[in-house]
């Protein structure tokens, strides 16, 4: 998964317009404009996509944290300059106030199945014994119940 494609399903998930996306990246002191956020949302086939750098789709994460839970006193944090599935998924918990059932839960929606112990090994610090690195098949599958949860398909008549 590229970070443009986290940051695409992420803004339909929660319905984030241009302005939205905006807010959210002006929360942790990040500008950006119209045309940067609607090259980023470009389809990967299409020759004017831009690809988003790691510390763009973390000083997104760090504004969806505040958008969500509020912003912190004081300084915020930095955004990582390099990121992995593991943070991204550790930001959306945190964004969200996600428990660890409840992440079995929405990843349950999508008919994926993981234990309590599997699910916080993604969690560890890398170096960690029983640290283990969070695959595209999760992540995916981690946004696409949260599709489900947050934006359900509209009932067909």
């Amino acid at each position: 998964m590229t970070n443009n494609d986290i940051l695409r399903r992420i803004r339909y998930t929660f319905d984030l317009d241009d302005s939205k996306v905006i807010a959210i990246f002006g929360s942790v002191d990040r500008e950006v404009t119209r045309e940067e956020i609607s090259s980023w949302l470009k389809k990967e086939d299409d020759e004017e996509l831009v690809p988003l750098e790691d510390v763009d789709l973390a000083a997104f994460l760090n504004g969806f944290i505040n958008e969500k839970r509020g912003k912190k006193e004081g300084d915020q944090p930095a955004p990582e300059s390099q990121m992995t599935h593991n943070l991204t998924f550790m930001k959306l918990k945190i964004a969200l106030n996600l428990k660890a059932e409840d992440v079995l839960e929405i990843l349950q929606l999508v008919d994926f199945r993981l234990s309590k112990h599997e699910l916080s090994a993604f969690f560890r610090k890398p170096g960690h014994k029983h640290y283990r690195v969070c695959k595209d098949q999760i992540l995916r599958n981690f946004l696409s119940g949260l599709q489900k949860k947050y934006r359900p398909a509209p009932e067909s008549k």
